[in-house]
Order: C-alpha cells, then sequence, then structure tokens
C-alpha cells in the first residue's frame, strides 16, 4: 500500500514519514507480521508502528498540490456542523476531526469560528471544548495543505482568507 520514504496521514497524529517497513523484533509483536515504521513530522522522537497488512482507514495518502488547490476553492461552500445536542457537541467535534477528511476539518473550522463570534456578540465566554477543537482542526488541515502546496503551515490561514476575498470579489465583478 504505501512505500518506504512516502508521507502519509495517519489518524489524529498527522503527516508521517514512513521510515521503514519491517517485521518487528519488540516483544508482544507478531515476528510474522509486516509494520510499516512511521515517524510523524510534528512529533520529534515518536515512532509508530502499524500493520502492513490491516486495511485502515486511518491512513491515508497526503493531499497532492492540486487538492490543495481544489480544497481551496471547495471551501466556500462546505457547510458549518449542525449541532443539536449540546452534550453530544464534543463527540461530533472529535468523531469529524479523527475522519482525516479534509472537508470535515473545515466544517469544524467554520462552525467553531462563526460560534465564537456568536458567543463573544452575546458577550458570553467562548467554551474551552471549542477552542481545543478550532486549534486541533486549523493545525490538522493547516499542516497537511502547507505540506502539500510547499509553504508554511503559519502561511495557511492568509492564504485561504486572501483565495476567498479573491474569489468574492471575481463572483461580484460579474
Amino acid at each position: 500500500m504505501f512505500e518506504k520514504g512516502e508521507y502519509i496521514v495517519y489518524g489524529h497524529n498527522g503527516i508521517c514519514r514512513v521510515e521503514d517497513i519491517t517485521h518487528l523484533s519488540l516483544s508482544g509483536a507478531d515476528k510474522e507480521r509486516i509494520y510499516y515504521v512511521l515517524v510523524p513530522l510534528n512529533s520529534s522522537g515518536s515512532v509508530i508502528y502499524y500493520p502492513a497488512d490491516k486495511e485502515n482507514s486511518k491512513a491515508r495518502r497526503t493531499m497532492t498540490a492540486e487538492e490543495a488547490l481544489e480544497l481551496l476553492d471547495e471551501i466556500q461552500g462546505i457547510e458549518q456542523m449542525c449541532v443539536l445536542n449540546e452534550k453530544l457537541r464534543e463527540e461530533i467535534y472529535k468523531k469529524a476531526l479523527y475522519s482525516g477528511d479534509c472537508r470535515e476539518w473545515v466544517a469544524i473550522i467554520k462552525t467553531l469560528y462563526l460560534r465564537r463570534q456568536d458567543r463573544l456578540h452575546s458577550g458570553k465566554r467562548v467554551a474551552a471544548v471549542d477552542e481545543r477543537y478550532l486549534k486541533m482542526a486549523e493545525e490538522a488541515l493547516y499542516s497537511e495543505m502547507a505540506f502539500a502546496m510547499g509553504r508554511k503551515k503559519e502561511e495557511m490561514e492568509d492564504v485561504i482568507t486572501d483565495h476567498i476575498r479573491r474569489k468574492k470579489e471575481a463572483m461580484e465583478a460579474r
């Protein structure tokens, strides 16, 4: 499925480099099984082992530059999340975040940005759970888009807002 030296996204660990594909000699590991040895880019010193023969929806190839540009064009049309039950809010955010789907991350960011604006406008404090999931979704989205586009993660919020602004201006000029 993946090759040594390839970069992949592995669940909530973000972008990882496939460092090796090997049998493990660790105690408790199946010596017959082949494992991917993953090194997360954002967590120096960490190593993840996951079975190469396991169908794992948490592991996927990173988006390409073309896919990142397509996502930029789609962002405005991605709907915010509808959370009807406040008690399930965190579970809904968590499920969307760990889905590994960039469009779900955009939906989280849109939802929590607008929710923050509403709460502040109403004189309420921003919920800690909202801030936590907003930061995690931004980290996931901005990291992968920056990687795909050859940019710095810190630039991505400006890249996205500038793209949306230019697209909106072009639509209004028509």
